[in-house]
Formats: C-alpha cells, structure tokens, sequence
C-alpha cells in the first residue's frame, strides 16, 4: 500500500474532482488543486484547511511551478466533454498533450503514483461488463482521445519512475456536475416545472455516485495495481427510466416526464455496466451510496444553488 499523505488534482471543480477533494482532505491528505484565476466553478473547491488553490491552467501545465513535493497526482481535467465537441478533433488532440504534459508535472512534483480519469467512451458499444480486458473500440474522438490519454500516459509514467493506474469513469453523478448531464437536466427541468423530455430510457445504466468515485480513486492511488485500468461504477444495472422516475420521485412525486419524447441518437449505446471485481480485489473498494438517496443529496444541493 501507498502511503498517501498529499495530493495534486486538476479538474478539482466538476462532480468527481469536488468529491475528490473533499475524500482527501477529510483523510487527513494534503491537497492542491489547479484552477485558472477566472474559473466560474472555482465556488465549487471544498474550503479546507488542507486545501490550497495552485492557480494555472491545465493547457499550460509546463508553466506551473510549486515548492512542495507530493505523492499522489490525480489528472482529472478534460475539455470538450459534451456535444459536437466530443468531436472536436483538435480540441481533443490537445487534451492528449495535456495529459502527457499533467505526467510530466507529477514527475516534477515527485509524484510515486498517477491516477488518471478515463470513459466508458474508450470502449464504444458494448454487450457485458465492461472490464480491463474488454476491447476497446472507441466510436468518438472523446473515447479516442481518452485512450489515447491512458496509453501515453503509461508509458510516459514508466519512463519517470511513476506508478500509472487509468480509471475508465462510467455514469458518475453527484453536487457540482454539469448541466447538460442527463441528471441534472432532469433535476433541472423539474425544479424549473417543466416536463422533461426524455427517450423511452430503455437503456440498461450504471450509476456511481461522485463521492464513491471519489473513494475509489482514493483506493486506487493507494492500493491499485501498476500499469492497471480499472473500470468504475456502481456494478449494477437498472433501465435508464427507472432512474429518471427516481430523480422526479426526489423532487415532487407528482411530476410529471415525458419519456419516449426524444428518439434515440445515433450509436446510442444500450448497456453500460462495470465489472467491479479486480478493483475491489485490488483496493477492497464497493460503493456505498444507493442511488435514491444520493439523488436526493444531488436534488438538494441543485436547490440551494437556484436559491442563492
């Protein structure tokens, strides 16, 4: 096992990187988070005593220069995550040098361990558990990038010493996601007292909540194999409407959703599922956090944000 007792973590604002940090601090772990002066999410960093803000960017993370030394790297920051820029070829090629550069960082920081952040995406469509040995037959420049990222990165690792472990990052939800996640739409729609449109939701889904994600790559850096891809998600399936019935159920029972509104787009995929079971043999990592009741954590926090 690692002994982490301190940490460096770009993309600290999002769903998974504010979870996070906030698993890292509360373990007594020191922590430094990258965030440009100008990020609107920057209200989203855990206010900790043994949380400090590094300002600086990610595409320009040769310019970042830090005094301390840590243990543990955790690269999370990624552009273009959604939409027509998932296909944004050069937008994408440039998060693949940014991912190699966040290696070279940690090798400067004198990191022992990286832990990357990577997708479901790598894989494509697929029928099973997705596992480390699932082939990997990404349909977008997202998951090309995203494998491209963990590849690169392993070997760059290598080359400095570093222990590399690349995390493929299923459906994650939780407080500071974005807004154009399918969760948060729908929270968002219905706090907003519209009906969301949604497709029929037949889609078998994987759910994980963001601060067991967040526990997970805590495990990862300490106890995850060298070299490792370990898929991450609940390891459990229920069909998207399912979910989306909870999501209404945790903000007005009485809502009302259209599902079967939209059709499904293009390579839709239609079943996504982790096979948890080398990453529990490895760190002893299992969720922790049921769906309904992280939902309505998710709900809650959406609230007190339309409120301010």
């Amino acid at each position: 096992m690692r002994d982490i007792r301190s940490a460096f973590v770009t993309g600290a604002t999002g769903a998974v990187g504010s979870a996070l940090v906030r698993e890292l601090a509360e373990n007594g772990i020191r922590v430094a988070v990258l965030c440009r002066p100008d990020s609107k999410r920057a209200a989203n960093l855990p206010r900790h005593p043994l949380v400090s803000v590094c300002k600086g960017d990610v595409t320009r993370l040769g310019d970042v220069h830090a005094e301390e030394t840590f243990d543990a790297f955790f690269h999370l920051a990624w552009m273009g995550t959604t939409g027509a820029a998932r296909n944004d070829m050069h937008l994408q090629n440039e998060n693949v040098r940014c991912a190699l550069d966040a290696a070279d960082l940690a090798a400067r920081l004198g990191c022992r361990v990286f832990v990357g952040a990577g997708s479901q995406a790598e894989y494509g469509r697929v029928e099973g558990k997705l596992t480390a040995e699932t082939p990997a037959f990404p349909e977008n420049g997202y998951g090309i990038a995203k494998l491209g990222a963990g590849q690169m990165t392993r070997i760059a690792c290598a080359q400095h010493g570093i222990a590399h472990v690349w995390a493929r990052i299923l459906s994650v939800y939780g407080p500071c996601d974005g807004p154009n996640s399918l969760v948060m739409s729908v929270i968002g729609a219905l706090l907003r007292g519209e009906r969301p449109r949604c497709t029929k939701g037949e889609q078998m889904w994987d759910y994980l909540c963001a601060n067991d994600a967040a526990r997970a790559l805590l495990a990862m850096a300490r106890r995850g194999a060298d070299g490792a891809v370990y898929p991450l998600g609940s390891g459990a399936v229920r069909p998207l409407k399912d979910y989306i019935l909870a999501i209404r159920d945790a903000v007005d029972p009485s809502l009302g959703v259209d599902l079967g509104a939209l059709a499904y787009p293009d390579k839709q995929v239609m079943y996504l599922c982790a096979d948890l079971e080398q990453l529990t043999r490895d760190t002893g990592f299992a969720p922790q956090v049921p769906f309904e009741r992280g939902i309505r954590e998710t709900v809650a926090w959406v609230k007190g944000r339309m409120q301010q």
